[in-house]
């Protein structure tokens, strides 16, 4: 993903690539490290400098490295350049639905229409990549990231998962008893290792990036969230088929035993982990560097407390339980932050109550539940964003040679990452060095350079 063919690293007609200059700028490079004012050198899809200083509408040969051909000059007033954010946990063909049944019955011809705009929604706030969770249908997420590499819609850069293997029973088995019916389940069902060699198998033929376990239940469907239902002969044969095909490994995992799961076969991407004890912790703490956890915070928040209307009543059964396993999840984020375990924002947004295009409402959560401060909260969003997307030495941050995925904020996020929140306070969205929202005409200029 990180070079398209020559079309993103060259200009129309094989001419040089087009070069942009951000001056007057104050740099969040996405590393943690204090905030700079410099300038940004962007030509084709790559960062070529970055150099600390600059004056407005600096020169070419102010420290810069020589370049020809046509520069757009980009005066940025004192706004913040970070890098664009990340979902380390995006289901694009989540389609704001209010509830589960409505996005799977959604007809297939519709779905891929309204996955597209999602993408879209999801761009439009500033996330330039995120790591697809899981598919409400099997190709869904394979085509709309297809289209969105080719240019032909508007989205971040996204990795394809197909959709969630589950057990007989388990989350994601939404047929009743009496109508056992594949197509009315959101996730793929299995039994026995076998079944789920054939089904990883396919997915893979499908052409998914990621390979979606659900190891434990979800209280939502009336399955436990510290069941385990997936055996461990299960487990070993997805993880074993999809690494034989260099796919990632991701699940849903809230129970303790499900992390432990997590840990013992090497499954990279951990969704949720709010229940998970101290030997899990443990564990994970010894393996830190082989996982990511993202623990969906904004789905726990607002189905426990915001979903009213759509018919989880607060004080409920179902919310009651949300607001226990919230309480839970804060307290072990607060333990994997202090432990070194990376936690990366993602929030299962796609319900009516959690809608796309608000997932930078994680960054709020991550400072004001888990403990953060807004700067390591925005790492969570970018350098480890680009860790978790497999790009980790090209994404995510503002470095020379990285790639030019990167938000002009009028604000500074790192005094209060609620700015992120608001679309109007993104000046410039450029993701591979290309505008998908450019600047208002005023700050900008172009000159020629021989």
């Amino acid at each position: 993903m990180a070079d398209n063919g020559n079309a993103s690293r060259w200009g129309a007609n094989g001419r040089d690539p087009e070069t942009v200059l951000f001056t007057n700028v104050r740099i969040v490079d996405g590393t943690g490290e204090y905030p700079f004012t410099g300038e940004v050198l962007v030509q084709g899809n790559r960062i070529r400098q970055v150099t600390k200083g600059g004056s407005r509408f600096a020169s070419a040969t102010s420290g810069l490295a020589p370049v020809s051909g046509q520069v757009t000059t980009l005066d940025g007033m004192g706004a913040t350049l970070m890098p664009g954010l990340v979902d380390a946990h995006l289901h694009l063909s989540w389609n704001n639905a209010p509830g589960i049944d409505p996005i799977q019955m959604m007809p297939v011809e519709e779905h891929v229409l309204v996955t597209a705009e999602m993408a879209k929604l999801v761009l439009e706030a500033g996330f330039t990549a995120g790591r697809g969770a899981a598919a409400a249908k099997p190709r869904l997420d394979v085509v709309v990231r297809n289209f969105i590499n080719q240019g032909r819609i508007p989205g971040p850069r996204y990795t394809a998962a197909g959709p969630e293997i589950t057990t007989v029973g388990g989350l994601g088995d939404a047929a009743p008893p009496h109508i056992p019916h594949e197509g009315l389940n959101l996730g793929i069902v299995v039994s026995g290792p076998e079944e789920v060699r054939r089904t990883v198998r396919t997915l893979i033929k499908y052409g998914v990036d990621s390979i979606k376990l659900n190891l434990s239940g979800e209280a939502i469907t009336g399955t436990g969230a510290e069941e385990t239902p997936m055996s461990e002969e299960e487990v070993a044969m997805a993880v074993k088929e999809a690494k034989a095909r260099g796919k990632v490994v991701a699940a849903h995992a809230r129970s303790s035993e499900s992390v432990k799961q997590c840990v013992r076969h090497g499954i990279q991407n951990i969704y949720h982990a709010s229940f998970a004890d101290e030997e899990a912790l443990d564990m994970l703490e010894a393996a830190k560097d082989r996982h990511f956890v993202a623990p969906g915070l904004a789905w726990l928040i607002c189905t426990a407390r915001h979903a009213g209307e759509y018919g989880i009543k607060p004080g409920s059964a179902v919310a009651m339980s949300y607001e226990r396993e919230l309480e839970m999840a804060v307290e072990t984020m607060r333990k994997m932050h202090r432990r070194g375990i990376r936690v990366l924002i993602g929030g299962d947004y796609g319900f009516a109550w959690t809608p796309q295009g608000t997932n930078a409402k994680d960054l709020e959560y991550f400072v004001e539940m888990v403990g953060m401060s807004p700067m390591e909260a925005i790492v969570a969003a970018t350098k480890y964003g680009g860790q978790i997307m497999g790009m980790g030495n090209e994404l995510g941050m503002i470095k020379e040679g990285c790639l030019a995925d990167m938000l002009l904020v009028d604000g500074d996020p790192v005094a209060n990452v609620k700015v992120l929140q608001d679309k109007d306070r993104l000046l410039a969205i450029m993701k591979d060095g290309k505008f998908h929202k450019r600047p208002p005409v005023q700050e900008q200029r172009r000159r020629l350079i021989a």
